[in-house]
């Protein structure tokens, strides 16, 4: 447990990658099991009565887009841990906009918290595409490329499907 710490902090600091993961299915369906959990639990208590389907559509989508990808560049062996790291990424990040958003106040512009979750936005790109460029042998700005498009297409995705709905 303290060595998947330290490879998810390094991960963060964008100083590993998946690979410093174990390959385990256990450990991808635990943190992929955790990560749609607290989707749900943040999306109930934003009262989003679709954050189940939101959320299943967006995870669908990042492994489609990962075994596509890794099946491209000839490396299905690195999924496991892929789609670990970037659930376990996705946990941390969740949990830090999570908590800027219960300090969000609509009525008060807060442009302190503006650039702090925009900062987290960012360094979440970056993470990602960190992740993207370990388990596909390619270079960051590829990197950068994937995660830009897979969160555009996700966002298109559930503004078509649920626009309106929420």
């Amino acid at each position: 447990m303290n060595s998947f710490l330290i490879n998810l902090a390094n991960m963060l600091r964008l100083r590993g990658g998946p690979q410093d993961f174990p390959g385990s299915w256990r450990l991808t369906i635990l943190l992929v099991a955790a990560y749609l959990i607290q989707n749900l639990i943040t999306g109930s208590q934003l009262e989003d009565s679709n954050a189940a389907a939101k959320s299943l559509l967006a995870i669908s989508l990042q492994v489609t887009v990962l075994i596509g990808l890794l099946n491209w560049r000839r490396h299905p062996e690195r999924f496991s841990q892929t789609l670990s790291a970037l659930a376990a990424v996705g946990i941390v990040f969740n949990l830090i906009t999570w908590a800027l958003l219960t300090q969000s106040d609509p009525a008060t512009n807060q442009p302190t918290l503006l650039m702090v979750w925009f900062s987290v936005f960012i360094w979440s790109l970056l993470v990602d595409a960190n992740i993207y460029r370990h388990a596909l042998s390619v270079a960051l700005s590829t990197g950068v490329l994937i995660s830009v498009l897979t969160l555009a297409v996700s966002y298109m995705l559930i503004e078509m499907f649920f626009l309106g709905s929420s």
